[in-house]
Parts: structure tokens; sequence; C-alpha cells
């Protein structure tokens, strides 16, 4: 995910204080009808429904020196309790090709699984999600096919502990939404994306917090990303020490 030069477009997030709202509710857009869910309510169906031992978004597939990282992935490193998936980051041991150390982390995607669920222009899709606090930790969820098509539904840093960042990528659209009753380390978030045609909007526990008017094009399609990347020092802080980094996730639903 490269992020940086559309952020050098920050436009800012309107201050808003969230109602509390239940899983699945988005007031105030039609959510359409449940085509495809994740509720993290059974082990992960690896192969079927997520691979989380590659990604074409990353040049080595399952390893990424680029773009600030120091992911190598692990299918082992997520796991699934009382309905909620837990992606757990620690040192790998290996080095990678820029000559940063390697983290192993869990990266769940529909790429290349028997299923293949796309999303698609017209789709709404929500998760929830427990920021994480630890150093260093870059969850986000995005989409991706073809080496574009991505649109991030939100990534987090915890060194901007009140900060969301939104993007996307198919027609360059970005905004930081700041909120600190919401967004903050250790706090569960609701997040929602509706990739419109011609505006993309972002939902934050409810309430819509950004729209892009530019959209994704009416025949727009990409596979999930749901991940626990590593920051490599760059733009953010890396991990300041060899503890577990952990991101907890509820579930992940589309509308369409």
């Amino acid at each position: 995910m490269k992020f940086s030069a559309l952020f050098d477009m920050f436009t800012g997030g309107e201050k808003f204080t969230p109602p509390r709202t239940p899983p699945g509710t988005l007031p105030g857009t039609p959510p359409g009808s449940l085509v495809w869910a994740e509720e993290f309510d059974a082990p992960i169906a690896w192969g079927a429904r997520w691979v989380g031992d590659r990604t074409s978004a990353f040049r080595y597939c399952d390893h990424n020196p680029d773009d600030n990282k120091l992911d190598w992935l692990d299918p082992g490193c997520v796991t699934v309790s009382d309905g909620v998936a837990t992606f757990t980051a620690t040192p790998d041991g290996r080095t990678l090709e820029n000559g940063r150390p390697a983290w192993r982390t869990g990266l769940l995607t529909t790429e290349y699984s028997d299923e293949a669920f796309r999303v698609r222009t017209g789709d709404l899709i929500e998760t929830r999600v427990r920021l994480p606090s630890g150093m260093g930790a870059w969850p986000a969820l995005w989409t991706w096919k073809d080496g574009e098509n991505e649109v991030d539904s939100f990534e987090y840093h915890p060194d901007n502990p009140h900060l969301l960042e939104l993007s996307n990528h198919v027609n360059c659209a970005a905004t930081y939404f700041t909120d600190a009753d919401a967004v903050a380390p250790g706090r569960w978030v609701t997040i929602g994306t509706r990739y419109g045609a011609r505006c993309v909007e972002w939902f934050v526990n409810g309430e819509r917090v950004f729209a892009d008017d530019t959209g994704v094009g009416h025949h727009w399609s990409a596979y999930l990303i749901l991940n626990l990347s590593l920051s490599a020092g760059e733009h953010h802080p890396a991990p300041c020490g060899p503890d577990p980094i952990t991101f907890d996730v509820d579930h992940l639903r589309v509308y369409r």
C-alpha cells in the first residue's frame, strides 16, 4: 500500500461524537443484502475462503521489503477464538532483501482462494476491529487486483493514536480522519466503505466521515486483504522491541 503521495493532499476529518451502534449497523445508508460474511466463529477456512501465505500485492508473495514494511507471512499468525480473529506479529529471525529484520505476521486475502470472492462497484463492506497499541503495528483492510484496484477502508498507526488513513488509489483521493472518542489504541471501532462508481464513502461507527467524489468506476472489482503489517521506520516508527504485536477483528461483512 503506497500512501505517502496521497496523504500529501491531507484535508482533515470532521470531528463528531460517534453514537454507540451494534456491529452491522450503518445508520443513514441502506446496507443492501448481505452477500458475504466472515464472523470468525469457526476456524479459518484456509484455501477454500482465505489464503494467508501469499499475495500478489507483495513483490516476493510471502514477504515484502517494499513500501516500508517488515512483513513475512505465516498463516499460523491468524488464530480464532470466541468469535474474534487475532493477528499476532513476532520477530522472524530472517533478514529481508533491504537488510532489515523480518517480522512473522498474518494476512487474510480472498485472492488465490477456491471461492475467489471479490467486492465490486456498489458494494458496502463493514468490519469491526480492535485497534492495536504496539508501536510499529500497521493494520489495514484494503482491496487489490492485478497490481491495482486498491481502496483502503482504513490504515492505522499507533503513533497517530486517534487517526485513520482513508484512501482511494483507483482515482486518487484520500483523507485523514481524526476522532479521539472513536479511534484509540485498544478500542473497538466499526468501519464501513461503500465503493460507489462516482463516489467512495467511508463510515466510522455508523456515521459517514468522508466521501471522495471520485469513485472507482462502473466496472471495478477487487479481492479483499485484511492484515497486520509492521512499519520499518521510514514513515512511522518500527517495533521498539521483540514483544508480540496483536490486532483483533470481530467480523467482515459485504452488502450488495
